[in-house]
């Protein structure tokens, strides 16, 4: 319960126009959380070295879950939106790398055709829950939950609401919750292109 609560927290942050003396909109943190060493299978059964492969980019980190009613097609909808009416020296230097909480249901040709019907170049991976856990504790996020099945089956589980976002000098300096804008996205993107 306590986890679904600082959820639901993380969730309802506001978006802050400005912090820290940067114009980013998103929130800015206290402290930055190193770009995170692991590896996890993408929707091709390869292994994704997330270190390696997203080296050198702006990388938007979130997880979710293909089930879920509004936070990640939200967030992944807003992302590609922006991304598209971007100039390429801008969309050209971002990487968004979605891990499943679900993966159970989430199967890699289920969560192929998911992350590519918004963009072609979006990156979805797949690990145990152990794995999983283990990432999201190491980018200070709180675990996913899966909720009780209902008489059908179906189950929603609660997982971090925010994008991270790693800048190209390995680390994330701003998050971005649910409820992000896509004109907030637009203005972020090519400021973070720019951290070296």
């Amino acid at each position: 319960m306590l986890a679904l609560a600082a959820l639901l927290i993380v969730a309802g942050c506001g978006v802050s126009a400005e912090s820290g003396g940067r114009a980013y909109r998103g929130v800015m943190l206290a402290r930055a959380i190193p770009r995170p060493d692991f590896t996890l299978t993408d929707t091709h059964g390869q292994p994704f070295d997330f270190r390696a492969k997203t080296d050198d980019t702006v990388t938007l980190l979130l997880f979710g879950y293909l089930n879920c009613p509004d936070v990640c097609p939200v967030h992944m909808t807003n992302i590609a939106t922006v991304l598209h009416g971007l100039p390429y020296d801008v969309s050209g230097h971002v990487r968004v790398v979605f891990v499943t909480t679900d993966p159970e249901r989430d199967t890699p040709a289920k969560l192929d055709k998911w992350v590519t019907d918004f963009d072609p170049s979006f990156i979805g991976l797949r690990g145990t829950p152990d794995d999983v856990k283990r990432i999201e504790a190491a980018v200070n996020v709180a675990p996913a939950v899966a909720g009780v099945p209902d008489s059908s089956g179906a189950y929603e589980v609660g997982h971090a609401a925010q994008v991270i976002a790693f800048t190209r000098d390995d680390s994330a300096h701003v998050v971005y919750p649910f409820g992000t804008r896509q004109a907030d996205w637009a203005h972020d993107l090519p400021l973070l292109v720019r951290v070296k």
